[in-house]
């Protein structure tokens, strides 16, 4: 689900919350050493996401947020917010070309540049709490 959150909308919080679930509490935060990403560097996106990029000349950047059943990941677009709202069970990361991370959900997808070892923990911390919180599979039993 690609959304506009630049203004606080209830209808729009309320559906992200029901897609990912509601945000970590304080103490959860401390203990899994925070919840956010460094500044990431967009490579390449979807269509959709690319007609929003092109609209301004900044340079493409976003950041992802964890939340207990998905990820969020927002990027800035003319003074506008927008979010990607991705659940754990459409989420496919794959790591392609060197220091290059690919996030995908359904016909949506971003490419970004993973250079420091700061964002390479954290993909690793979001894809750990992923495969630690996720159901049960069928294969499992």
């Amino acid at each position: 689900m690609l959304v506009n959150v630049s203004y606080n909308n209830k209808e729009i919080t309320r559906k992200v919350d029901n897609e990912v679930g509601k945000p970590f509490t304080l103490k959860e935060r401390f203990a899994m050493k925070g919840i956010g990403s460094p500044k990431l560097y967009i490579k390449e996106t979807s269509v959709e996401i690319a007609n929003l990029l092109l609209l301004d000349n900044n340079l493409d950047s976003c950041n992802i947020e964890m939340r207990p059943k998905g990820i969020i990941i927002r990027f800035r677009s003319l003074l506008e917010t927008y979010a990607l709202v991705i659940p754990y069970y459409k989420l496919s990361v794959y790591k392609g070309d060197l220091g290059i991370y690919s996030v995908f959900k359904d016909h949506h997808f971003i490419k970004v540049k993973s250079d420091t070892k700061a964002i390479q923990k954290f993909f690793r911390k979001f894809l750990d709490y992923k495969a630690d919180n996720a159901p049960t599979s069928i294969e499992d039993l």
